[in-house]
């Protein structure tokens, strides 16, 4: 990773904020040139507060986080600041950057599967952290171990700790992982995506986990995610990204009450809220720019309702709104704010979805029809002679149907769900 930043050595500083980003920026190198994938991102962050990073894939959320944590490849150009207690990360040998990893910072990847390595138990990779960092020895780093993963709610922990990581379902995967990022007791704990391919019921668990390690811990949380339901709930401040930019931020309230950039309405004008029952989503048409290819202007002009010729010519800079509660980078936010733009709303609700909303729904024909499907499994036992020793039930009589323009959602526990409420442990 090549760092371009103008550093000051010395010791922290107590009174500078624990976590200060600067104008990140990171390239790639690509055939045609520079890849930019993160474009000036700046945020401060106190201790115990939550931000939480919003966007579509590819908006460069995940890199930001990787700039801070120094894990990003050789092929990477990063400029900026990411300064700890005042102390500039980048630029760091990576021996400095492996003593800050898991014990001033830590991080919940996305896929524990692969973050996790499978030819080790899992109390002994979490062990291995402990005994790094606190320079104990490995019966006490164990013992430790334990102890953290009956705090994440893993039943009988002493005994799942001799298991490996592919005996454990999704939400338990994630759960080491956060225990593992507890272990340490760190100043900042970064959270990329730690929800995605769970369902809803473990979505929940691991979310209140996190915020209990939060209370732990003290420690200021990233929360990277493309789920803005997720940053409602847990967040403090929220950072809204586009093409590698921050294009609003703010708190949280603010922001979702009443957003002044179009992006940002857009996403939240497609995710369905109790407040607004009846109320069809409305989908940002199109997809994000190809960052290899940014065009002139806003990027997010092709997909923008109230974009004007401006837009086409001129970026707008991150600036602060009218009212001074958020900064938004829109040529035309105080317009949104006064509710001018042609005197509608930014995407207003697809006419489809009114005129569906019109027929009710017995006159709609089902384009799926499911009637009383089971599915059973065989149990069996014995090597060379297997022989049928029961019978697993996944399915049994479901029945339901589909009618033309409906979403059906299928709700459930997951089998593996353990929903064990987390406690602190007791690691004094």
């Amino acid at each position: 990773m090549t760092v371009r930043v103008e550093r000051t050595d010395g010791p922290t500083d107590p009174a500078a904020p624990l976590l200060e980003v600067r104008d990140l920026t990171v390239e790639f190198a690509g055939e045609d040139g520079a890849i930019p994938a993160v474009r000036g991102v700046s945020f401060t962050l106190a201790r115990g507060e939550v931000l939480g990073i919003v966007g579509e894939s590819g908006s460069g959320k995940s890199v930001s986080s990787l700039a801070v944590m120094g894990l990003l490849p050789e092929s990477a150009r990063v400029s900026g600041s990411v300064r700890l207690r005042g102390q500039d990360l980048l630029g760091l040998p990576d021996r400095e950057l492996a003593k800050i990893r898991g014990s001033k910072i830590a991080m919940v990847f996305q896929d524990p599967l692969s973050a996790l390595t499978p030819v080790y138990t899992i109390g002994d990779q979490i062990a291995e952290t402990v005994e790094i960092h606190q320079g104990v020895g490995k019966q006490t780093a164990f013992g430790k171990a334990v102890e953290l993963l009956d705090a994440v709610g893993i039943p009988n922990a002493a005994q799942r700790a001799k298991a490996y990581p592919h005996e454990f379902s999704g939400g338990m995967r994630q759960r080491v992982m956060i225990a593992m990022a507890m272990a340490n007791d760190p100043d900042v704990l970064i959270a990329d995506e730690p929800t995605t391919a769970l369902d809803v019921t473990i979505q929940a668990q691991v979310l209140e986990l996190l915020d209990t390690a939060r209370e732990i811990t003290n420690a200021a949380t990233i929360m990277i995610t493309h789920d803005l339901g997720v940053v409602a709930g847990i967040a403090d401040r929220i950072i809204v990204m586009y093409a590698g930019k921050a294009v609003e931020s703010g708190p949280v309230e603010p922001v979702y009450a009443d957003p002044r950039m179009p992006y940002t309405i857009g996403l939240l004008g497609s995710v369905p809220r109790l407040d607004r029952p009846g109320q069809p989503l409305t989908p940002i048409e199109g997809a994000p720019p190809d960052v290899t290819r940014l065009p002139q202007g806003c990027p997010f002009v092709p997909r923008c309702p109230v974009a004007i010729s401006v837009c086409e010519t001129v970026e707008p800079a991150l600036e602060p709104t009218a009212d001074g509660r958020r900064l938004a980078a829109c040529h035309r936010s105080e317009e949104i704010e006064l509710g001018l733009i042609h005197g509608a709303p930014v995407f207003p609700p697809p006419a489809i979805a009114v005129a569906r909303d019109q027929v009710p729904r017995e006159r709609r024909g089902p384009v799926l029809e499911v009637r009383d499907l089971a599915r059973r499994y065989p149990l069996t036992k014995g090597v060379v002679f297997r022989r049928r020793i029961g019978t697993i039930t996944a399915v049994d009589g479901i029945s339901f149907d589909i009618r033309e323009g409906e979403a059906l959602g299928l709700v459930g526990e997951s089998l593996f769900g353990n929903p064990v409420r987390p406690r602190a442990p007791d690691c004094a």
